[in-house]
């Protein structure tokens, strides 16, 4: 006899009794290929259920159940209101069994805001939602219709799966007996025993919500009570009228990529087709719902990410959105990592994040400010209360047993009188205090096996062995593995027993140590057959059949190889790099034919590579080597290597190393793998100089390449090796480059590095810029952090304010998510230049101090050499010679680690400007005559600036007006702060020689170009000098730009340019929601109060 639930009925006129439920959306996600979107997860993790109504139940109640059902049993039931009838609803009622009551299921899910209808309790059942008939009971499930499929005499024990995400609607029982003891067991409790200070933690979290998003992790070890309270923080945020997403990890699903994604997100169909189209082909592709299209890349990982983010944000300016997550331990990594984008993103959305998982087994990736809370055993008062609740007529010896074997672990005092109350000393010997309590709790359930009929443990081992719990898949799987037609009727031992629980749809286990106990007690052969049937059931499903025959087979199959090869492929085409290795891995286990072992390897290497997995990476690498390679084989793994290294210091026998198997690579056929082998060299030879000979050598071989000599790689190539002595040849071949255009987003980036190393910053910009804008449309932000940091280097040798600021942030926020510490600590050395030039030095010795802690660690001579650099110009900016002579000179100082030949073209005009007393200007003199000799005439324009300002410094008084000129002479039209500078030190030099008059003209251009750069020290002293002339200065005022913070500044600049909320978040990756709290903030700073102001603004300053 279906029961109704108690609810009030709604009063006339409300909004409740005008209520009528919204259309499903018109067909919803499709089925996905992957066997995951057609899953239908909505809903708390846990359901309390109605007041008990079996004899065998009230019986229990009498006992002193729970203090909520004594409370149930004090209130006179309330009948609901009568169901409306919606023409047309999937709750329209039968003719076929008129005097049946309604039955009214609780509904999962709060319907949208843009429908009309509010937020409202979960607790209250809405008028016309579904209607229970013989053959046709319907379920209400977010904006989904299920339809019963159960026939007439199925077993009247199943219900909804808690671990599925649905609410449970529980049904009466057909006389005593009939009814699970384990539901009853499971039924929720309003308190929580000896949680007191947890539920306020999480109830100050769920509040919190609407006016700052946060997210909070709890652990825990298993069946300590995380469950318990996800599903009192999923009450309190439906009851408060949020939307409330959840999801499960489970085991079996580990290795299918945005897996418990698509759990958190499939409710929100009609959402999908409101995103951008890339987010959301991304979205779809990730879901495997879409196919690829043959011109498009590769979905990444951020544009995934960047959809889920637009997706909840736009739900979230409805209602608060809540995402709860179960055994997060289990999710897959794409998930994971999608869900630490979102916290580290969801300050300004009402959004939060609320995970649970094991102990010591969480995978989470690093966001800044996520809470933790730890739950820790319950204290002997609580235990005992418990115990009471539940099993208050417990034997007093075997109470005692069951609170010294659960150690105060809830689901152990819940399950483990069960198990020792039923054999005795038979029982207490399988959950033997010996053991750990995880494998005491798994040994109580697989105590409940072996009654188990033959045709139920096939089912459950089928279960275990799934990775999909449809409930039709498991029932043939376990029908093709028995033998045998098994039936829905065989589940209806092991509900009993309180290991599963089922609708007509899915199946799930109460517990994932359900799922360890029924794999541990099956032998490897049983495991091996389980995934054999799997594979048989799922024609139509090549990625989950190929898993499954993988799984299957313990011997080298080279058909099942090929097969996960195209698994790989699949997955590396939605962007799904994670489970592309996996399978890659698997083949690897499975190949037959050395070369194809071979070939796997390197190809799970690249993709360890590519995903930030250095450690898995240098594992197969390892495997690799053990094998017999070819010449390219060779090659390949070699550039691997030098991939996976994160020490690029000079190393002969290395660069002899590169430089011949490229050599050999070339001979074979394949000149594009042997440039990337020079590449790599030229690259060592960059970060730490190991000789005029070597460098030589590197260009040589590859200059010998049949390929073009505009290719990118070769300009790199020789910018990197030969960057003094070849830097004519690379400025034409740029120039020639830039004039002819149409390279890609790669070799823009390629280029604009190769610029910066030539010191070519001028020209670099050009190119940096064109390949940020690219990298940000194709989401390979690892590459944009390192473009960013060059088009940053570029930004303070122009002084370009506006180009350098939002360049150093991003690249600093990129650089910290993706775990890139040497171009961290290069967007920390442009930041503490910028702040130097700004005059603001306590930031400036902040950061480089920060840089610099970082920079050891690494030891890269090239950063510690920039970092010396930067020490220099902070005490020039200071007015601290000294200080800033002895850190430049660290530059040159053949013997200091900070020594770097190629950098002395940049840190010459600092040691000149530095060189006050006669022994430092001696020294200064010797370094420049060396660095002219080797890099003589035919160098880049800033290098030619700043030797000529270094030889008018530096010369004695009778030559200096004669270098002063010949400096003056020079182009300086793109080295604006490099042309003050030389003014103010000719001005300065006149001055001192009494030629006053003179001396104002250079000073005054001076102070101007300082304060139009907003270099505030070098105008203050040009100021200074000025007075010294006879002439007063003008202090440059602050503009109101100076007050915008970097990421304000980029966003102002993007807003002036037209762009929407929603255009600014896709290129910085943030939610619209948090471009316009930015905006909010920024427009009283310029004193504006709206958008088309912001271009003027910026004009003016």
């Amino acid at each position: 006899m279906l029961r109704p639930v108690r609810t009030r009925p709604p009063k006339p006129g409300s909004a409740r009794a005008d209520w009528r439920p919204r259309p499903p959306a018109a067909g919803g996600f499709p089925r996905a290929r992957h066997g995951l979107a057609h899953r239908r997860r909505s809903g708390p993790l846990y359901a309390s259920g109605s007041a008990p109504r079996c004899a065998r139940r009230a019986a229990r109640d009498r006992t002193g159940h729970g203090a909520v059902a004594a409370r149930r049993r004090a209130r006179p039931p309330v009948r609901p209101a009568a169901p409306q009838h919606v023409p047309g609803s999937p709750g329209e009622p039968s003719s076929r069994r008129p005097g049946i009551r309604p039955f009214l299921s609780r509904m999962s899910w709060a319907p949208s805001r843009r429908s009309g209808a509010g937020p409202h309790p979960r607790t209250r059942s809405r008028p016309g939602t579904a209607s229970s008939v013989e053959h046709g009971m319907t379920y209400v499930v977010g904006t989904m219709t299920a339809k019963r499929l159960w026939p007439r005499g199925a077993p009247s024990g199943i219900r909804r799966s808690a671990r599925s995400g649905v609410h449970r609607a529980h049904v009466d029982c057909d006389g005593p007996g009939q009814n699970s003891g384990a539901e009853e067991r499971r039924m929720s409790a309003t308190t929580l025993f000896g949680r007191d200070e947890e539920l306020a933690t999480v109830d100050g979290f769920v509040d919190g919500l609407p006016g700052r998003g946060s997210a909070l992790l709890i652990r825990g070890a298993p069946g300590i009570g995380k469950s318990a309270l996800l599903e009192h923080a999923v009450t309190r945020a439906r009851n408060s009228g949020f939307t409330v997403l959840t999801a499960s990890g489970v085991q079996a699903e580990t290795h299918l990529p945005f897996a418990g994604l698509h759990q958190l997100t499939h409710t929100m169909t009609d959402r999908v087709a409101h995103l951008p189209p890339a987010q959301a082909d991304a979205l779809l592709g990730a879901f495997g719902m879409a196919e690829p299209s043959p011109r498009a890349s590769a979905p990444r990982f951020f544009m995934i990410a960047l959809a889920t983010l637009s997706l909840l944000g736009e739900a979230s300016a409805e209602a608060p959105v809540l995402l709860v997550v179960d055994d997060s331990q289990w999710l897959d990594m794409p998930t994971l990592d999608v869900l630490g984008f979102l916290a580290r993103r969801v300050g300004a959305e009402p959004l939060g994040l609320l995970l649970a998982g094991s102990a010591g087994r969480t995978a989470w990736p690093a966001a800044p400010g996520v809470r933790e809370l730890h739950l820790a055993p319950l204290e002997p008062t609580a235990a005992d209360a418990l115990l009471d609740a539940r099993n208050p007529a417990l034997d007093p010896a075997v109470r005692r047993l069951v609170a010294e074997m659960s150690a105060g672990n809830p689901l152990a005092l819940i399950e483990l009188p069960i198990t020792l109350g039923a054999d005795g000393a038979a029982s207490e010997s399988a959950v033997s205090a010996a053991l750990p309590l995880t494998a005491r709790l798994e040994r109580a359930f697989a105590s409940r096996l072996a009654d188990l009929p033959s045709d139920t443990r096939h089912v459950l081992l089928i279960t275990a062995a799934d990775d999909d719990g449809g409930l039709p898949e498991v029932l043939a799987a376990a029908s093709a593995l028995a033998d045998t037609e098994i039936s829905a009727r065989s589940l209806e031992p092991a509900m009993t027993a309180g290991l599963v629980s089922a609708d007509e749809f899915r199946i799930g286990f109460t517990h994932p140590l359900v799922r360890s106990a029924v794999l541990g007690s099956a032998t490897l052969a049983q495991r091996l057959a389980a995934h054999g049937a799997l594979a048989r059931t799922l024609r139509g499903q090549p990625d989950r059949q190929a898993w499954h025959r993988a799984a299957a087979i313990g011997r080298p199959d080279e058909a099942v190889a090929r097969q996960l090869d195209q698994v790989a492929l699949r997955a590396k085409g939605r962007g799904a790099a994670a489970v592309a290795l996996t399978a890659l891995e698997r083949a690897t286990a499975l190949s037959e034919v050395p070369s194809g072992r071979v070939a796997r390897l390197l190809g799970a290497a690249e993709l360890g590579l590519e995903l930030g997995r250095t450690d898995h990476a240098a594992r197969l690498l390892r495997q690799a080597e053990q094998l017999e390679l070819g010449v390219l084989e060779q090659a390949r793994l070699l550039q691997l290597r030098e991939g996976l290294e994160g020490d690029v210091a000079t190393n002969t026998p290395r660069l002899h190393l590169l430089i011949t198997t490229a050599e050999r690579a070339a001979e074979a056929g394949d000149p594009e793998l042997a440039l990337q082998l020079l590449r790599s060299a030229a690259r060592r030879c960059w970060w730490s100089d190991p000789g005029r000979e070597l460098r030589e050598r590197v260009v040589a071989a590859a200059e010998r390449l049949p390929v073009s000599e505009l290719h990118p790689d070769l300009v790199y190539t020789l910018a990197a090796a030969a960057p003094l002595e070849r830097a004519a040849t690379v400025l034409d071949r740029l120039e020639r480059l830039e004039r002819q255009g149409g390279y890609d987003v790669q070799a823009a980036a390629t280029l604009g590095t190769a610029a910066t190393m030539a010191n070519a910053y001028d020209r670099a910009t050009g190119f940096l810029r064109h390949a940020a804008a690219g990298l940000r449309g194709q989401c390979r932000l690892g590459l944009l952090a390192q473009t960013l940091v060059s088009l940053a280097f570029s930004a303070v040798h122009t002084v370009d304010w506006e180009t350098g600021l939002p360049a150093v942030a991003e690249a600093m926020r990129l650089a910290e998510e993706n775990a890139q510490p040497r171009w961290l600590t290069g967007a920390r050395i442009a930041k503490a230049q910028f702040a130097a030039l700004h005059g603001d030095l306590d930031t400036a010795l902040a950061v480089i101090g920060e840089a610099e802690r970082q920079g050891l660690s690494a030891a890269h001579p090239s950063n510690l050499a920039f970092i010396q650099i930067t020490r220099g110009l902070i005490g020039l900016a200071a007015g601290d010679h000294a200080e800033a002579f002895h850190c430049v000179w660290r530059v040159f100082d053949p013997v200091d680690p900070a020594h770097h030949p190629f950098l002395q073209t940049i840190a010459i005009a600092e040691l000149a400007e530095a060189a006050t007393g006669e022994e430092q200007r001696a020294l200064a003199k010797a370094a420049l005559e060396r660095l002219v000799a080797s890099a003589g005439a035919s160098g880049a324009q800033l290098t030619r600036i700043n030797l000529a300002f270094a030889h008018a410094l530096l010369a004695d008084d009778e030559h200096a007006e004669e270098h002063f000129r010949a400096a003056l002479d020079l182009d300086m039209s793109r080295a604006p702060f490099a042309r003050a500078r030389l003014m103010l030190a000719h001005g300065a030099w006149l001055r001192r020689r009494r030629r006053v008059m003179e001396a104002r003209t250079p000073l005054r251009i001076a102070r101007e170009s300082f304060a139009s750069l907003g270099v505030e020290p070098w105008a203050e002293r040009a100021c200074r000098e000025l007075r010294s002339a006879g002439e007063g200065g003008k202090r440059r005022h602050r503009t109101d730009w100076d007050l915008l913070t970097p990421q304000e500044l980029q966003i102002a600049q993007l807003a002036a340019d037209g762009l929407s909320n929603k255009e600014i978040g896709q290129q910085l990756y943030l939610s619209p929601r948090t471009i316009g709290a930015h905006l909010y903030r920024i427009f009283p700073k310029l004193g504006i109060t709206s958008r088309g102001q912001l271009r003027d603004k910026l004009a003016a300053n």
